[in-house]
C-alpha cells in the first residue's frame, strides 16, 4: 500500500508535459504557453501623449504662458507634425508626439481661448509621455513557455500581433464506469439500480481542469465487456475508471487491465475514503481506477488525478494550496488512513474556520455540495479537538478563501 505523499509522488513522477498545438488566441485562455513569446516591434512603438492636452517646450512655459496652438494629433494620427518654438500642439491620448516637443499638458491644467492656450502651471521635463519601448523592447521575451494564459496575458499577445498561440495539448481522457446495477441518466430505475452519477461527475471534473472528457458509458460485470470498453479506453491519452477495484467476485477491473498489458504502480493507498485506488500505466499513459463510491472517486480525482492531467498540460502549480484552519468541533476517527473531512471554510476573527459539512459516510453525497474544502487527519491520530489547528485542501471553486476579508 503506497502512503497518500508516495502515491502522489508516483503519480506526478509517471507524467509529462504533451506537445505543443496552435489555438486562436481566445482559445488559449486558460491554456499553458507552449514556446516563448517575444516581441516583434516596440511598444510602444513611438514616443507619444499619455493624456489629452498641449503637446510644447518644457522651457517655454514659465507662468504666465500663453502659446499659440498650431496644430492638431489625434490618436492613431500618422501624419509627422513639428512642433515650432513657443507654439503647442492640440494632442489627444496616444498620438504621436510631435518633433521638437518635450512635455504634454493635460487640459485640466490649461485654458484654451482664442487659438491660444494659457497654462496653470509650468510642465516638468517629460510630462506625460510615454516614450518608445518604455513598456517592451523589439525582440524581447514578453511571456516566457510554461506561462498560464490570463486576460493580461491575451492583452500582451494581442499587442504583438499574435493572432495564433503556441499551447501545450490537451490530453483526450476516457472515462468509464463498472457495473450491472448502473443506469444512464433517463433510462427507467428500477429497485436496486442507480444512476451513473460517476460518469458525469469524473467527465466534468476532467473538463473542468481544462482536458478533454471522452464518455465510454458503463461497462457490464463481465469480461467481454470490460475488454471491450477498456481497449477503447486505453486509446485515449488516460483513462479513469469507477468502480470494480475490491476483492468482489465482480470486481473485473485490475484483472482486465493487466491483460491489456498494463503495468500497475500502485493499487491502495493509504487514503479514506478512496484506499482501493489503482494507478497504472499503458504504454506511458495514465491509468486510474478509482472507487465506485461517488464521494471517494471524487476526493481522488481532486488529490490524485487532477494533478496530473494539470501536469500533462504544462501547468507548474499542480496541487492546491494547503491552508490551516481551526476545527470547530471534536473529530473522532480509526488509525491507520489518512482521512480527508469534508468541510465547509469560514473566517472570522482573522482565522480559518472549519465545521464539518455534514455526515461524513462516504455514501452521503450532500456532504460533498455543502464542501469547499478537505481537512487532512493524519493517519497516526484518532482524535481531534475543536480548536486544534489542521491542514485543509482548497476544492474547486473556493479560491476566495485563500485570502480572508481581514486580509483584504
Amino acid at each position: 500500500m503506497a502512503t497518500f505523499e508516495e502515491a502522489r509522488r508516483l503519480v506526478i513522477g509517471n507524467v509529462s508535459p504533451r506537445g505543443a498545438e496552435c489555438v486562436g488566441i481566445l482559445e488559449s485562455l486558460g491554456r499553458v504557453l507552449a514556446q516563448d513569446v517575444t516581441a516583434p516591434w516596440d511598444i510602444p512603438l513611438c514616443d507619444n501623449s499619455a493624456m489629452d492636452g498641449y503637446a510644447l517646450r518644457a522651457t517655454d512655459c514659465q507662468p504666465p504662458a500663453s502659446l499659440p496652438i498650431t496644430g492638431y494629433v489625434a490618436a492613431g494620427s500618422t501624419a509627422a507634425v513639428a512642433l515650432e518654438p513657443g507654439c503647442a500642439v492640440k494632442i489627444m491620448t496616444g498620438g504621436p508626439l510631435p518633433a521638437g516637443a518635450d512635455a504634454v499638458v493635460p487640459f485640466e491644467d490649461a485654458e484654451e481661448c482664442a487659438g491660444r492656450v494659457c497654462l496653470k502651471a509650468a510642465p516638468t521635463f517629460h510630462n506625460h509621455i510615454r516614450f518608445r519601448g518604455e513598456d517592451v523592447s523589439r525582440g524581447e521575451v514578453v511571456i516566457p513557455a510554461g506561462t498560464v494564459i490570463r486576460s493580461p496575458e491575451i492583452s500582451m499577445l494581442a499587442s504583438c500581433g499574435h493572432a495564433v498561440v503556441p499551447v501545450v495539448s490537451r490530453p483526450r481522457v476516457a472515462v468509464l464506469s463498472t457495473g450491472d446495477e448502473l443506469v444512464e441518466i433517463g433510462e427507467p430505475l428500477l429497485p436496486g439500480q442507480v444512476v451513473n452519477s460517476n460518469g458525469m461527475s469524473l467527465a466534468a471534473a476532467v473538463k473542468h481542469c481544462g482536458a478533454i472528457p471522452v464518455l465510454l458509458g458503463i461497462a457490464r460485470d463481465t469480461r467481454a465487456s470490460h475488454f471491450e470498453k477498456m481497449t477503447a479506453g486505453l486509446e485515449a491519452d488516460a483513462l479513469i475508471t469507477s468502480a470494480g477495484v475490491s476483492a468482489g467476485e465482480r470486481d473485473l477491473v485490475r484483472e482486465v487491465l493487466l491483460e491489456l498489458g498494463v503495468q500497475p504502480v500502485f493499487t491502495r493507498v493509504d487514503m479514506g475514503p478512496g484506499g482501493p485506488t489503482c494507478f497504472g500505466l499503458s504504454k506511458g499513459a495514465p491509468v486510474f481506477c478509482l472507487p465506485g463510491n461517488p464521494v471517494a472517486s471524487l476526493i481522488v480525482f481532486e488529490e490524485l488525478v487532477r494533478p496530473a492531467l494539470l501536469r500533462m498540460m504544462g501547468h507548474r502549480r499542480v496541487f492546491r494550496p494547503t491552508l490551516r484552519a481551526r476545527l470547530q468541533e471534536d473529530i473522532n476517527k480509526r488509525p491507520g488512513k489518512l482521512k480527508f473531512l469534508r468541510v465547509r471554510l469560514e473566517s472570522a476573527g482573522g482565522e480559518r474556520l472549519a465545521y464539518s459539512a455534514g455526515a461524513q459516510n462516504t455514501g452521503i453525497l450532500t456532504t460533498s455540495v455543502h464542501a469547499n474544502a478537505l481537512a487532512l487527519l493524519p493517519a497516526e491520530r484518532t482524535s481531534f479537538a475543536k480548536g486544534e489547528e489542521v491542514e485543509v485542501h482548497l476544492l474547486s471553486g473556493s479560491e476566495e478563501m485563500l485570502v480572508m476579508p481581514e486580509e483584504t
